[in-house]
């Protein structure tokens, strides 16, 4: 009996910490092309942003997240912003992207089996991945003021001291 309790005991402490480990998805770039999640994490950490262009908050946080990848992006971080625009709205990613000149990396995910792996429950939604894949803090929605929460977070996992 002690016995059987031990295994039951060992798997759901294997269960709740393959939770905080991300897997190693494969995004779809806006091009078409493919790349893998982790092959971004050798640099350092990455915020994963899940946004859509028909959400008003996710674009006004947008403008924080140029500035992180811009000011943190020679310590490693990046941001992979990943769209969950339906695949008729497409053309409206390309055209506000462009417009903005974002410098963050952009994927599509029109389908949103990104966004369930990972998920995601309220836009816009943050996840930011430690180096070794685990995760490190995770935020739904934005209201003016979460970016200083954010970079605090970015800061912390560069090991940044404060």
């Amino acid at each position: 009996m002690l016995k059987r309790l031990f295994i039951i005991v060992m798997f759901l402490i294997g269960v709740l910490v393959g939770q905080n480990q991300v897997p190693d998805i494969q995004l779809k770039k806006l091009d078409g092309k493919s790349a893998q999640l982790h092959s971004y994490l050798k640099d350092g950490p990455v915020l994963i942003n899940f946004w859509a262009t028909w959400c008003a908050p996710c674009k006004k946080e947008m403008v924080y997240l140029d500035e992180f990848e811009k000011r943190y992006n020679k310590d490693g971080f990046s941001i992979l912003a990943i769209s969950i625009d339906s695949p008729k709205s497409l053309s409206n990613v390309r055209s506000y992207i462009r417009a903005k000149k974002y410098s963050f990396r952009i994927f599509i995910d029109p389908n949103r089996q990104t966004f369930k792996k990972l998920n995601g429950n309220l836009m816009p939604t943050n996840i930011l991945i430690g180096q070794d894949g685990k995760i490190l803090w995770r935020h739904y929605g934005y209201l003016p003021g979460n970016e200083k929460t954010m970079e605090a977070e970015i800061r912390a996992a560069l090991k940044y001291n404060f």
